[in-house]
């Protein structure tokens, strides 16, 4: 069947997460259609010139993701509504809670054919901790409206339990047309098996520095682990930076300085850090959608040691004779230290598991497959 050419417009919240997460899904676009994004402001030179390379044209704006400012806010959607009346495209995808939320207001508004965003993990407006903040409360309530079912609007979510949560919460209705995929997947050809350290244990953790990631729980477990072997190291990769959920100053002294963890800031590419490591540990305790540094380890042979919360428990193949890693509950350090231990005494399931985590992304999580769904989404074949 030929597919009509058409004109998809991308809006995001990060520059670096067009090519890390949706480059393979540009690649196989441009094929066949002409393609555009929305980004806030490109600051990487790498970024752009690969962009224009495969033929993407590029519109920026000035939108802050981790926080909240009505005016810039304003000027997103303002700016968002000039590009579209400009471009006028036939396919509207947001991803990211911003551009989902302000997104589709605005394709709705100027009548965009075929609206598809995607939910990439619902995040910290959805932790059940305490109180509701007036945050919270407020992306609830622009939630629900932004995804009023229509024939124009067709989600996408990276896990059923995010679908399963918005509809007990009644933020969606069974009205609602929806598409779960499996995650933003991994490619595996950029990030091939490689034998495990087990000569000299070093788990590896991938996170910016906010709380609801796990970061205190892994410096608590590396401090238990380190009292009964000294040997092993612990090593943390990702940016801290201006966030509501920012780990305290107080934290992010004592990981920087007191020698229980290597701290080695924001990675560009982590998989020589991936090579290096044991074991990917990732204690992340909120809505995800499949996290990304759990499927690179997987992809690259190592075993898991992750949190049995949404999205994380989609790396951990439920199949004993096939496992890849450990669940363990959240907010608990001891359970954590008891994981990681294990695998210090059985340095053969170290192996045993990578091998079957590496099995586990070709069958589950492949790149190519995620983006043969995701694409029949985006040209209207569902």
């Amino acid at each position: 069947m030929v597919t009509e050419r058409k004109k998809i417009l991308i809006s995001c919240d990060s520059p670096r997460s067009l090519l890390d997460f949706r480059g393979k899904l540009m690649e196989a676009l441009v094929e066949k259609h002409e393609v555009m994004v929305f980004s806030p402001q490109i600051e990487q030179q790498s970024i752009s010139h690969r962009l224009m390379e495969m033929g993407v044209t590029v519109y920026e704006n000035e939108l802050n993701p981790s926080n909240v400012s009505i005016g810039s806010d304003l000027k997103y959607l303002l700016a968002l509504r000039k590009v579209i009346r400009m471009v006028k495209p036939d396919v509207f995808f947001p991803y990211t809670f911003k551009p989902v939320i302000y997104g589709c207001f605005v394709a709705r508004y100027c009548r965009v054919k075929l609206i598809t965003p995607m939910l990439t993990g619902l995040g910290y407006n959805f932790l059940n901790i305490g109180p509701r903040t007036w945050v919270q409360k407020i992306t609830r309530i622009l939630l629900k409206l932004s995804l009023r079912a229509t024939k124009r609007l067709h989600i996408i979510f990276q896990n059923q339990d995010d679908y399963e949560l918005l509809i007990r919460e009644h933020i969606l209705s069974k009205k609602n047309k929806v598409t779960v995929v499996n995650g933003s997947g991994v490619d595996l050809s950029s990030y091939e098996y490689s034998q495990p350290n087990v000569q000299h244990i070093n788990f590896l953790m991938i996170s910016r520095l906010i709380n609801a990631k796990g970061i205190k729980e892994y410096y608590e477990a590396a401090k238990i682990i380190k009292g009964k072997f000294p040997e092993v190291d612990f090593t943390l990769i990702g940016a801290y930076d201006d966030n509501i959920d920012a780990i305290s100053d107080d934290l992010y002294a004592k990981i920087r300085s007191d020698g229980t963890i290597q701290y080695l800031g924001l990675r560009e590419d982590v998989r020589p850090y991936i090579r290096e490591s044991s074991v990917v540990v990732l204690p992340s305790y909120y809505g995800e959608g499949v996290p990304r540094c759990l499927l690179e380890g997987m992809a690259m042979g190592r075993a898991l040691i992750t949190c049995n919360s949404v999205g994380c428990r989609e790396t951990i193949n439920p199949l004993l004779r096939k496992a890849n890693g450990f669940l363990v509950p959240v907010k608990d350090a001891p359970q954590l230290a008891s994981k990681m231990e294990y695998y210090i005494r059985h340095t053969d399931d170290v192996t045993r598991f990578g091998n079957n985590g590496r099995k586990y992304a070709i069958e589950k999580f492949d790149v190519n497959k995620v983006n043969e769904m995701m694409i029949r989404v985006l040209e209207g074949q569902y």
